[in-house]
């Protein structure tokens, strides 16, 4: 069962998504908050963290991008949702970097939530086709800058993990891939998420793909 957490000031739009969520198998609505900081005040008192937060960032207010970094640093396997009113290529990276798992247009489909809510939870991440435009142009974007080298070594297991994950490979499937048991692909993956100072799953595939730690394929990344 999937835990889900709304954040939308306009209750009769979150109250929409709330018996729109109902209808999804095994996903269960447990808190609503009316801004971040209401969630993590609620998350302080002591609602149970859910698996993953819906938020609408409306309008990219240094608030609003404030506390979804409060969200993904104190809280960081709980996987952010975001409902952008566009796509920014400048804000889509900023808020890559913070940790976002998942982007998503407030005209939105049902199939495509509940898609998203699934897989940012299964996978820690889920991109769409403008959010996986934007990360294909830089990697394709030969005159940007080069991102300042890190001072760690990554071994060839790493690297292949890293590879899968950013695949968007689950644990049990990366573990057939490489005849290691899940356990061992969690080991390297916390093992990663250290030497690489990130603090979840869609941070690390984002510095993974900015730093070229991974080989991949532009056309053919996402499965």
């Amino acid at each position: 069962m999937i835990s889900l957490a709304i954040i939308d000031d306009e209750v009769l739009f979150r109250k929409g998504m709330a018996l729109l969520i109902q209808g999804f198998d095994g996903i269960r609505l447990i808190c609503e908050a009316d801004q971040g900081q209401e969630l993590l005040d609620q998350l302080a008192e002591g609602v149970p963290v859910p698996d993953a937060v819906l938020l609408d960032l409306k309008s990219p207010t240094q608030d609003g991008l404030k506390n979804t970094r409060l969200l993904a640093t104190r809280y960081p396997k709980m996987r952010i949702i975001l409902l952008l009113p566009h796509f920014s290529k400048t804000l889509v990276l900023h808020l890559l970097e913070i940790g976002v798992a998942a982007f998503l247009p407030r005209n939105a489909t049902a199939d495509e939530l509940e898609r998203h809510i699934r897989e940012a939870v299964e996978k820690g991440f889920c991109y769409n086709d403008s959010v996986r435009e934007i990360i294909r142009e830089k990697l394709m974007n030969k005159k940007q800058a080069a991102f300042p080298a890190l001072e760690v070594q990554v071994s060839d297991r790493e690297k292949d993990i890293l590879e899968l994950i950013c695949g968007q490979y689950t644990h049990p499937e990366i573990a057939g891939k490489l005849f290691i048991s899940p356990r061992a692909v969690e080991w390297h993956r916390k093992n990663l998420l250290k030497k690489l100072n990130c603090r979840n799953t869609a941070g690390l595939v984002a510095l993974a793909i900015q730093l070229g730690l991974v080989q991949v394929n532009p056309s053919g990344f996402w499965r």
